[in-house]
């Protein structure tokens, strides 16, 4: 049965995450062949406020980030996309990932969402600045959020991350830029999100390649390391095994969200009824999604397939109605 966010965090102490529900969805909630009404019909600020945050990954790296959407904000309701057909973003060019970027914020426009929030670091890294001129939503990236609280926790920063991300310097400019004195070490770990992704996280080989991308930065003797990925949170316990203990740990999800609060309430945007069933949809396999998402989400959601592609292909010039 579908349970709200707040029923669900009362209720639920091991598992904080709504699943869409395969029987029930009343009237006053939203069927997933009955998305909100486009953003071009100016609504009026209470259906904005009762609009969906979309949040968007390669994968399944993103539901961390949800998770803490449920956490920080029970009463915002959520679309979340998986573009799991183009898995994984950390080895595509900038501007594959920007033409990816540009189709997925195109059609969660098209769904009424009142924010997006780029759930993946590598498309916050690569295209972030480019398409906050282009949409008029409000648009955030998870790696500033990341980079500030990591200057708050140490002066010996290491950052694990997609070879794309690491490759284009993110977040050792974004510390500089907050703290030039903080020295930031960054490693490229290509293997991590497909393992994530192909649910081998407690494979002894998962261990044998964490040791191998977090040696350097051992070496390097980091006292705070930061989740450059929002898979790698999937990863913790194995992380955390092979770090000191002294090493903090950052997860930009925490504070994205954070940051999304206050960016709702400058706007006058926050939701303050019930929130909606959470959507869930990708771009490969909806079985297959569903089905790894389990032992993040306490239950298995419902996930629709969608051409994303394809809806861009078909776009045609709107004026918004004045």
């Amino acid at each position: 049965m579908q349970i709200p966010v707040s029923s669900f965090l009362s209720s639920n102490k091991s598992s904080q995450i709504p699943c869409s529900d395969p029987v029930l969805i009343t009237s006053d909630r939203m069927n997933l062949s009955n998305p909100m009404p486009s953003m071009l019909t100016r609504p009026s600020l209470t259906d904005l406020e009762r609009a969906r945050i979309g949040l968007f990954d390669s994968g399944a790296g993103g539901l961390t980030v949800l998770r803490e959407l449920y956490r920080q904000l029970p009463h915002e309701s959520a679309l979340y996309f998986g573009d799991t057909a183009r898995l994984a973003y950390g080895i595509r060019s900038q501007s594959e990932i920007l033409q990816y970027v540009r189709e997925i914020l195109f059609w969660m426009t098209q769904q009424g969402v009142k924010m997006v929030i780029m759930a993946c670091n590598t498309s916050s890294a690569l295209a972030l600045e480019t398409v906050r001129s282009e949409f008029k939503i409000p648009i955030l990236g998870v790696i500033l959020p990341g980079a500030r609280a990591a200057v708050r926790k140490g002066k010996r920063i290491g950052v694990i991350a997609t070879p794309a991300t690491a490759a284009s310097n993110a977040y050792r400019q974004a510390v500089n830029e907050i703290d030039p004195q903080v020295q930031v070490w960054q490693v490229g770990c290509p293997e991590f999100v497909p393992l994530v992704e192909h649910n081998r996280i407690h494979d002894r080989y998962t261990y044998q390649v964490a040791q191998e991308y977090l040696a350097p930065l051992m070496e390097r003797q980091i006292d705070t390391l930061v989740y450059g990925c929002t898979h790698y949170p999937h990863l913790d316990p194995v992380l955390r095994s092979i770090l000191p203990r002294s090493v903090r740990l950052v997860d930009p999800a925490v504070h994205v969200i954070h940051a999304a609060a206050q960016e709702l309430e400058l706007l006058g945007l926050r939701n303050t009824r019930i929130a909606l069933p959470t959507q869930f949809y990708v771009s490969g396999s909806p079985e297959t999604f569903a089905q790894l998402s389990v032992q993040w989400l306490g239950c298995k959601p419902i996930v629709e397939q969608i051409d994303i592609t394809a809806v861009y292909r078909r776009r045609l010039p709107l004026e918004v109605v004045e």
